[in-house]
């Protein structure tokens, strides 16, 4: 299964490389596109949970790896929260194996 680095960048001009176990994290980001910061960290749990799930289902284990970026995506985020139109934008793809 290869996993995906997706690049992003937070509202102070931040870039961050984010881990997924999954592709599946292509189905619900768009590279270019800038999301409001509550709308990216909805979509970040549901792709990052989905992501995990693909990995229990092929080897029996969820991915902690994809929780721990998620982890990170709420610490990270936390700090945007009271910025008004806080934008998240996706940078890029990079997959691995």
């Amino acid at each position: 299964m290869p996993s995906v680095s997706f690049y992003i960048v937070w509202p102070d001009a931040r870039v961050v490389d984010c881990y997924s176990p999954s592709t599946v994290i292509k189905e619900y980001f768009e590279v270019g596109k800038e999301y409001p910061l509550t709308e990216f960290m909805l979509l970040a749990r549901e792709a990052l949970a989905a992501a995990s799930e693909r990995v229990r289902l092929k080897f029996g284990y969820a991915c902690s790896a994809a929780m721990d970026t998620l982890e990170i995506l709420e610490r990270d985020a936390k700090v945007f929260r009271d910025t008004p139109n806080a934008k998240v934008k996706i940078n890029g793809f990079s997959e691995g194996f």
